[in-house]
């Protein structure tokens, strides 16, 4: 008798009934990854904004200096839910 018939004939089921079982696994993105780059993105950006006013030549001390980027953050991005958040 054949073989190749019959092998056919026993694991072609079985690959039709469990197709995701040989595959790799997808991992799932991460749902809080808008927030969390927002969130980089407003860190980052209130620090350059910090170095650039204690550069200037009316340097504020660094907590006024912190206070004026967070505002201006708030100011100029409103519309993220981080800068919603830096907004008193």
């Amino acid at each position: 008798m054949n073989r190749l018939p019959l092998l056919l004939l026993f694991t072609l089921p079985i690959l039709a009934v469990a197709p995701g079982c040989f595959g790799s696994k997808k991992p799932k993105p991460n749902p809080n990854i808008a927030a969390e780059t927002e969130e980089s993105f407003r860190q980052r950006w209130v620090a350059r904004r910090i170095a650039e006013l204690q550069a200037g030549p009316d340097a504020p001390d660094g907590r006024k200096a912190r206070e004026m980027a967070v505002k201006e953050f708030a100011d100029k991005f409103g519309f993220t839910a981080a800068g919603k958040a830096g907004q008193p």
